[in-house]
């Protein structure tokens, strides 16, 4: 079994990728391989809602100018998802939520490709905004009929320089408890498959409220 972490800030080693790495840690204990993909330092554009990759279905977004496709393979492959993101003026960092919108879109309408994978978000901020960080990544997983192990309180941590979130010793223990949740939901999850019949996908339901 293999997790694929996704960092969303600027920083490599800064204080996401340290809570990243702490969650992947005990990951990495269970015997479960774990890799980290550096996302916020990139170029990412947003989004164009052109909708090719609804027309298309070929599992990639149209712009091809980054890495967002090859990203998007290895959630595809991976049996769970671990993203990470710092707090920008109380939301998800832009380019991370650039990467996001297009590569959970395409997932979404190619198939629902992560239905059923596990998921879980961490965000790491110096004071505010935490909890509407944290609630708008869980969107994606959410959205995406992912499944969702939790820890002993919201999935945040705190510090501003690199490093200073290794001091936050109850964020610390939020993200040990993660992982360790994390991958008895995975183990669980493999041992039940051949066990369980699955739940079927239903084709989406869309309805509009202007007519």
């Amino acid at each position: 079994m293999k997790v694929v972490a996704f960092n969303g800030s600027p920083r490599k080693d800064g204080n996401t990728y340290y809570a990243l790495k702490t969650v992947g840690e005990e990951l990495l204990n269970q015997g479960i391989e774990f890799e980290i993909i550096h996302v916020g330092n990139k170029a990412v554009r947003g989004c164009m809602a052109c909708m090719g990759c609804v027309r298309n279905q070929n599992e990639k977004c149209v712009v091809t100018t980054d890495e967002v496709n090859d990203w998007i393979q290895k959630m595809k492959e991976d049996d769970g998802i671990l993203l990470g993101a710092p707090v920008h003026y109380a939301g998800i960092g832009g380019t991370m939520k650039s990467f996001l919108d297009r590569a959970f879109f395409v997932t979404s309408v190619n198939k629902s490709m992560l239905r059923n994978k596990v998921g879980a978000t961490v965000a790491a901020l110096r004071r505010s905004g935490g909890i509407s960080t944290f609630d708008g990544l869980n969107h994606y997983i959410t959205y995406s009929e992912m499944i969702m192990p939790t820890s002993n309180y919201w999935n945040i941590t705190h510090g501003l320089a690199a490093g200073e979130a290794e001091k936050d010793e109850e964020g610390n223990q939020i993200m040990r408890i993660l992982g360790k949740n994390m991958a008895w939901l995975l183990k669980v999850l493999a041992a039940g498959k051949p066990l369980v019949e699955p739940v079927l996908p239903e084709n989406k339901t869309y309805t509009n409220f202007i007519r």
